[in-house]
């Protein structure tokens, strides 16, 4: 026993080594695991292309807000200066009637950016509910919901706008039921793939077991998984309900006068466009820029989201 005892107190620690790892693989596995939406804003935020079109989004926001209310002229005040090329006073110029074209054209960001957000959160609600139900349903439900979202994707989508605003009276709430009556197949379509690959997985299954009713999978399951693409898809439809309201707008279908929207004042300005161009390039170019920052936001999300592309 002695001798034992002799053997254990000089034993010391630089004698022992850690068996089963290299130290370099227990530090990589002990890093604090990263959430998914975590990756993907970390993924998103090194796309310098989608940060631009945030912030240039951004500033058409802020725009669209303050200037209208801070500036001394409004939208419609007839200034008596007619079709004056940009100045000091007037940033943008003046049109015909002598309106100040920098306050129409924020004001009209505020039109077309209502008119496109709200189009696409409408597209946003009925097709995520269609999509999903029919999805989750299969079978005789999931073909009869998607032969009727067939035949409303078969008729040309301008010629079923343009025929509801000729019969309603043209303004704000039609233009946004006239964009959202067949604009929302496409998401539906889009969120029903979703679901059908979803509703097999396990928890999935394992939630039907336990007695979730369809509310609750649609509500817990579905949707939360399938976000990632309804995020993109919603927000490429913006902008695709921003051009299609302006090219409306443009054609004389859009909001009255004297409201201004992009679309109305690029059709004013076509008018003018040898004497006075600054009244057609401003709202042009304001479009474009718009139209481009969501593509870029849009595009940014699609690449963050992507599985394969995750490392």
């Amino acid at each position: 026993m002695t001798k034992q005892n002799e053997h254990i107190e000089n034993l010391s620690p630089e004698m022992f080594k850690v068996v089963g790892g290299r130290n370099a693989d227990t530090d990589k596995l002990a890093k604090k695991s990263v959430s998914f939406w975590k990756e993907v804003m970390i993924r998103f935020s090194q796309n310098k292309l989608s940060i631009f079109g945030i912030f240039i989004l951004a500033i058409i926001t802020l725009m669209a807000i303050f200037v209208p209310i801070f500036s001394p002229y409004s939208f419609s005040d007839q200034l008596g200066n007619y079709n004056a090329p940009p100045s000091a006073a007037h940033w943008f110029g003046t049109d015909d009637l002598g309106r100040d074209v920098f306050v129409r054209a924020w004001y009209g960001a505020r039109i077309s950016l209502f008119i496109g957000i709200a189009a696409a959160l409408i597209d946003l609600v009925i097709g995520v509910l269609w999509g999903s139900i029919s999805g989750l349903a299969g079978g005789r439900v999931d073909n009869i919901m998607m032969r009727i979202a067939d035949i409303l994707s078969a008729v040309p989508y301008l010629l079923v706008v343009i025929i509801l605003l000729v019969v309603l009276e043209p303004g704000i709430t039609t233009m946004i039921i006239a964009l959202s009556l067949t604009g929302w197949v496409n998401m539906a379509r889009i969120v029903r793939g979703q679901v059908l690959s979803i509703k097999s997985q396990e928890y999935v299954l394992a939630a039907r077991t336990l007695g979730a009713n369809t509310w609750h999978l649609i509500r817990k399951h579905l949707v939360p998984n399938a976000m990632g693409a309804i995020l993109v898809t919603m927000t490429l439809t913006i902008p695709s309900a921003i051009f299609t309201e302006s090219f409306l707008s443009y054609l004389g279908l859009g909001v009255p006068q004297p409201e201004a929207s992009w679309g109305t004042m690029a059709s004013d300005g076509n008018k003018a466009i040898i004497t006075a161009p600054w009244r057609l390039f401003f709202p042009a170019f304001l479009i474009s820029i718009t139209i481009f920052a969501f593509n870029a936001v849009g595009d940014g999300l699609r690449d963050a989201l992507d599985p394969k592309l995750r490392k």
